[in-house]
This record gives structure tokens, sequence and C-alpha cells, in this order.
């Protein structure tokens, strides 16, 4: 999920994708309390977190609402799809996949019990710090649209700034952190076949295992969140876009800047990270150590405390409908006594000309707002694909030109949300704004500035007042651009599908509920209906595991290709193939497809499961007609240093009969030594 490329099919594992979550409450008020769950998913979804929000609220009456649950995407572009409740996001994953959705579920609800179970008292700390040399802009073209000064204000052109709150207990020791940080999960390119969790997921690993070396990835005390900001425009690819077009003279050049296309196309302009000449697995790493050497800075500080009240806020907000019923849209008034509206969704061309996180394909290009017909072909399929836009739509989408009208796609269930969460939590002088969408880096600046002097200006919070971007959360409501970004029709313009005053939208809510976030602050705020239930009408075309069977004369994890007998040294890859089967037969939530066991003093123990990155699980299918049958092949590639000593890889499998019972397997390769 994520590139939206229906090539991306899933052939493995690299790293498990996982839930981490935070609760906050206030000792004196036992119902006063916040839950972030910080997962590693491209985005929230309203479905996904309708059913969260469903299973926490009734283990925990009173404790954990709709109200203080935020459902935080890290945003990687690496993980499962199939989960998101609208239309549009699901077809490229052909369709909806339950089984996806009741995993992600299920750890985050599991994430929460955990949390909960562990609530002690003890205090927070809040800091921040410059991480260089971790992002840049992917569009800058369009973030120079934007005043030079206010663009002044800034020494960059996306934020650098790690903002981290510590959880420490009454002893003063540290039990996690959760950080927020603007970087697109990217550093894994879209010729990517393996799940991972990309450079978020890096991050948190990384610095779990530094605190505790010897807890097995997902079993840490110390838990270290690592969690998105103002992503929109950002990027980890920090060598730049550049051309990759053999045979032709601008090969190896840079993209154009405004359209970023090489020969007027978008297919071969790629962003470069940092290890890009080794592997992406490489830059994701580097990526992933440039929030960790961030966060280690904060944490060997002693950083300012935090205390104070514990407030939740939350509404549904219909960006197409309002409850006057001469007005087909939302409508608000901006700061000038301007009356502005949001628009029924709608997608832009540009957005089907990606990013250089991801290119496009066909003659869509970036930075195309022409109001003059398109390519004939593109105008006949984009009817048939939507209905076409009115009048009134186009207008008010103006200057973006419509390629798919979602707003008014209703069949065979809805394509777009029209409906979106308005969240904010409050710690103490920490306000987090849980975004339904990827706001732009000065999109979130602007939004960020505007809480913060709606609290001070208002007495919730003094000159202390420190407000964060988190999301995309929630709801997918794609992009939020700023008014000028969106007049030039990048990626990120093109995909603010409620048209261009959507941030100022964002900006009247959020600031409309600041007074809910008061020390005394009673009531409710008026909200919309919520959005309708749409996974039951979902439609998947997911084919499902019928049977497996082993070649002939074969037995579920015989080994087909063993390892080497020759002593293997540090760094050195290992590998060895068995006979498998699907593991959608059991994803094996908490446990492992693989083991690399080691021999220490006559018995085996395990030391690297298949959520270590220096492991990967790869699987395939070698005959579909009419006996299927499929290999599996275990790669590990030993992290330096490595102990010297005999291992042996283990696969850990399940087989599905013609009856439809599912019977575990285990595969054994020969005994390596390390030398």
């Amino acid at each position: 999920m994520g590139y939206a490329s229906l090539a991306q099919t899933d052939t493995g594992l690299h790293m498990r994708q996982r839930s981490r979550a935070f609760i906050i409450g206030d000792p004196t008020n036992h119902s006063s309390r916040v839950v972030f769950i910080n997962a590693d998913i491209a985005m929230g979804d309203t479905g996904v977190r309708r059913t969260i929000v469903s299973q926490l609220s009734s283990q925990y009456p009173g404790l954990y609402t709709n109200d203080n649950i935020a459902f935080v995407g890290t945003h990687q572009h690496s993980g499962v799809g199939g989960y998101l409740e609208n239309l549009l996001p699901q077809v490229t994953s052909l369709g909806y996949v339950n089984q996806t959705a009741a995993a992600i579920v299920a750890g985050s609800v599991l994430a929460v019990q955990r949390a909960h179970d562990s609530l002690k008292p003890g205090g927070l700390s809040l800091g921040n710090t410059t991480v260089l040399h971790a992002n840049i802009n992917r569009s800058p073209s369009a973030y120079l649209a934007n005043p030079a000064e206010e663009r002044a204000l800034y020494e960059y052109d996306q934020d650098k700034d790690l903002t981290l709150l510590r959880f420490d207990d009454e002893s003063g020791l540290a039990r996690g952190f959760l950080s927020f940080f603007a970087v697109h999960g990217t550093s894994i390119y879209e010729n990517n076949t393996l799940i991972s969790s990309d450079n978020k997921g890096m991050a948190a690993y990384l610095y779990e295992s530094m605190v505790e070396p010897n807890s097995f990835p997902g079993n840490a005390t110390f838990v270290a969140g690592f969690s998105q900001s103002n992503v929109g425009d950002t990027s980890p690819n920090t060598l730049g876009a550049f051309c990759e077009s053999p045979d032709q003279p601008y090969d190896g050049q840079p993209c154009d800047p405004v359209h970023s296309t090489c020969g007027n196309k978008t297919q071969d302009c790629h962003g470069r990270g940092p290890g890009f000449r080794t592997s992406c697995f490489d830059s994701n790493m580097i990526i992933g150590q440039a929030q960790v050497n961030g966060a280690m800075t904060l944490m060997s500080q002693t950083l300012a405390p935090v205390s104070g009240s514990v407030k939740s806020v939350h509404v549904y907000m219909n960006m197409r409908h309002t409850k006057q019923p001469c007005r087909a849209n939302h409508t608000f008034t901006l700061p000038n006594g301007t009356q502005v509206q949001t628009c029924p969704a709608a997608m832009g061309y540009s957005f089907a000309g990606g990013t250089t996180d991801g290119p496009g394909a066909f003659d869509f290009v970036q930075g195309d707002n022409s109001s003059q017909p398109q390519n004939p072909f593109w105008e006949f399929v984009k009817g048939a694909i939507t209905p076409g836009p009115s009048d009134a739509q186009v207008a008010c989408h103006y200057p973006k030109p419509i390629l798919l009208n979602t707003g008014y796609a209703h069949s065979p269930y809805e394509w777009a949300p029209s409906t979106v969460d308005i969240q904010m939590l409050r710690v103490g002088n920490l306000v987090m704004l849980i975004i339904p969408g990827e706001l732009t880096t000065m999109s979130g600046r602007r939004i960020r500035n505007a809480i913060r002097a709606e609290l001070i200006s208002s007495g919730i919070l003094k000159d202390n007042a420190y407000v964060v971007v988190a999301g995309p959360a929630n709801t997918y409501a794609h992009y939020v651009a700023t008014l000028e970004e969106y007049g030039e029709q990048r990626y990120e313009g093109a995909s603010t599908i409620f048209g261009q005053y959507t941030l100022d939208a964002y900006i009247d809510k959020y600031s409309s509920l600041v007074p809910y976030l008061a020390d005394n602050a009673t009531g409710t705020p008026a909200s919309d209906a919520a959005p309708a239930e749409q996974t039951l009408k979902a439609i998947s075309l997911q084919k499902p595991v019928i049977v497996d069977n082993p070649p002939f004369r074969k037995q579920f994890g015989q080994v087909l290709i063993d390892v080497d007998s020759s002593p293997y040294s540090t760094g050195d890859t290992v590998t060895a193939q068995f006979v498998g089967a699907n593991p959608r037969n059991n994803l094996r939530l908490e446990g492992t497809f693989l083991t690399v066991d080691q021999l220490v003093s006559g018995q085996w123990s395990t030391v690297r499961t298949d959520s270590h990155p220096s492991t990967i699980y790869n699987w395939s299918r070698t005959n579909t007609v009419r006996f299927p049958k499929s290999q599996t092949t275990l790669i590990e590639t030993h992290e330096s240093p490595v102990a010297a000593g005999t291992y042996r890889l283990v696969y850990l499998g399940d087989s599905k009969s013609f009856t439809g019972s599912i019977s575990a397997f285990t595969g054994i390769s020969s005994n390596f030594t390390v030398r």
C-alpha cells in the first residue's frame, strides 16, 4: 500500500509491521486519558479505526472512546494493502482484504492492552532537535509558490525538527518515547516486493534493540515511537531525483524540476536515497538511523517537564455537505471575512503523474494545471470510470483539472471519503493535531502556528505551548496543500481532494475546537454524522488459498537447497530453500515464519526471527493450475559482527488440505558454521 502499483505483489517478509501504543492519563482523574496508536501502516483508516474503537470501548468502558483514541500511520509504503475502507485505495490491492484489516486491528488492540496493563505513575518531558540529511522537499517548485516573506521565516523548505515526548517512571528511568519527524516512508523503492516497515519501523527497531539488545523485536519493554508529521512533500531520497534513461542523452541528469520528467515523461524520474548505489535497504537503514540519532540526542539531555491537563476532542466534519440546505458544500469564513467552501472529492491529472518517489504512468506529468482538454483518450476513460464533473464541481476545484471525480462515485461503494475525523489530544502544554491526511511542509507550519496562537490567546496555554502534527491518521483523505501550492498542481496539489481551501477548512475547524482543551472544559462539540460503514459492501478479487500440495515424493518443510557445508564469514549471506506452503494459511501473528538458531552448550537457541532486518523470508508459488505447489526460500544475511559458532535455519510453515484443515510443519537446514 502506498505506491499504487498493481505489479507490487508481496513475495515475502523483510520486517514485520507493528503497532506501538502510548497511554497518558491524569492520575487525579481516572477517566481523563488519551491513547496514541503508532502503527507501521501507510495511513489510518476509518473502518479499521471503527473496529479498534469498538473493541477497546467494550473492554474498557468509559476509559477508551471514539474521542481519545488516535490511530496514526507511519506512512510507510512497503506494507500490506487492501485494508482501507474506500474504493480508490483498494484498486491496486485487488479490493478489500479482510485478513489484512483483521491483523491490523488485532495488533493495535493488543498494543493498547499491553500499554494499559503496564500503566504506572511517571513523568513526561519534551524537547526537540534538528535532524539533517534525512529528508528533502520533493516538490520544491510548489513550495516556492508560497509567499517569500513566509518562506523567509524558515531555514529549510522542509521541517528538520524532531520533537520527542519522553516517558519516565517514578524513579526517573526512561520507559519509552513518542517522537514526531516528517519524512516519507519511501526509503524502500517501488520495485520491492517484501513486506517491511520502512524507515520509521527501522528506527523503532534500532532504538529498542539498542536499549534492550537481548529482547526480540516486539518483546521489548522500552517502546520507541517514531511517528509521522507533516509528511506530504517530504522524501527520504535525499540525493535528489535523476533520470534513469539508458541510451538517452539525459541519462543520469537531474529531472526537470517543475514537472519531474525525463524526456517529457515521468517514468524514468526517480529519487535516490543515500544508499542507492548499494540497495534501498541500505538507504532505509541510513534514514532510520538518522532519526535514531536525533532521538538519542534528546534522550541524553534533561528535557523540559510536561505537566497539566490531559484532554481530547473529536468531531466528524463533512467536507461535502453543510446543514444549510441551499448550499451543496462545506462553507466557512476565512479570517479576512471571505466566505469560501470545500468541494466534493476529486483527483487532478497530476495525481496520475505520481512523484519522484514513485513515478506515474502514461502521459501524465506533475505541475499540469491546464484548463484545456487533456489527452482525448483520457478524457474518454475518466468519464467511463467516474461520473463527469458538473460545471459547479469544475469551478469549485479550479485550477485543478479533474481526472477522477471520486466524490460523485458511489458504486459499488464510496470511492473517496466525504467525512473526516477532526481530533486533538492535549497532554499538558503539548497539543497533538491528529490529521486525516498528508499535510505539506508549509501546510503543517500554518496549522501549527494557528492553533498555537489560538491556545495562547484564549488563555488555555502559556508561551511554552507546543503543537505537533501527527498523520495521516484516522481517515485517509489524501493531501493538504497550501492555496499557493494548490495552484502549482504538482502531485500534492492534485491530490488535495477537497479543493484549494482544504487547509483553511481544517484550520477553521481545529481552531473552533480549542476551547474544549481548556482545563475546565465541559460538554461536547457539535459534530456531523459519522461516515457510513463501507466494508460490508467491499469487493475482493484476491483468490483464497484453496490447497497446498508438495511436489511428487516431497514433504512440506523438506530442504530443496541446503546451506553450504564450507564455513561462512561474518557478513556472508546464508540461503536455504524448502518445500513450502502459502503463508496466508497462518500469518503467525506474534510469531515468526523462520528462526536462526545457534548451538550453545549442546542446546539450540533462537537468535533471529523474521522480524530482524538481517533475515528475509521469500515465498513463491510454482504451480497454480490444478495442483498448487509452492516453495519457500529463506535468506539470512548475517549482521556484523556476529558470534562465531554453529547455526541452522528453521522454517515454520502451515499447509492447507483439500478439506480446509491447516497443519503446521517445520523445516530445518543442515548446520553451518560462522568463523
